[in-house]
């Protein structure tokens, strides 16, 4: 990702968004650019939904284990409210969050701020998933990330539930949920 210097002095704020299926390195990809920043010496926040605990309370935590000390909140209005003197925040797991969290970003990068999102752009049924639709249109840099298909082993792109259950939201991993490419996808649909 180039960013362009910026001459004045002033410090710019710009969305970062990183979407794509479940198992795609979403998580591990937002790990990886908010620690980088803290290398940096950059002041860092990081936010997700209080309603995600599938793998720890306050941690953000990838796939494969990798994790961040995180704030859990319950809406995006919160983190105006903790985000104070800081210059990246990171915000996981995007799509549990309510309908603020675009115009909060928007107030984030207004004030400077480097924010960096991830989350599912598409939920099971392959509709557009909570806020990141919003999210995506707003976006200064879009990262999209795919997975391996676990039926032939091509690029993923779908969040395939095993499980028969109508409701959008079902937290869960491995047990409830696999990558599949377009054509596995829907040749699996009931």
């Amino acid at each position: 990702m180039f960013i362009e210097p910026n001459i004045s002095g002033e410090r710019r704020g710009f969305i970062e968004v990183i979407c794509g299926s479940m198992f795609s390195g979403k998580t591990e990809e937002l790990i990886r650019r908010l620690k980088r920043a803290r290398i940096a010496n950059l002041r860092v926040e990081i936010f997700k939904p209080k309603i995600d605990t599938r793998y720890h309370e306050q941690q953000i935590v990838s796939h494969d284990e990798n994790a961040i000390v995180s704030t859990p909140i319950e809406s995006a209005q919160t983190i105006l409210l903790l985000a104070s003197d800081v210059d990246v925040i990171g915000i996981d797991e995007a799509q549990f969050f309510d309908d603020q969290l675009p115009d909060v970003c928007d107030q984030l990068a207004l004030r400077g701020i480097r924010v960096i999102i991830a989350g599912l752009d598409m939920d099971y049924s392959t509709k557009p998933f909570g806020q990141m639709p919003k999210l995506l249109a707003k976006a200064d840099f879009i990262t999209k990330l795919h997975a391996i298909c676990v039926q032939c082993g091509n690029i993923a792109n779908y969040s395939y539930r095993k499980v028969a259950t109508p409701t959008q939201v079902l937290l869960g991993e491995k047990d409830l949920y696999e990558p599949r490419c377009r054509k596995c996808y829907f040749e699996g649909r009931p």
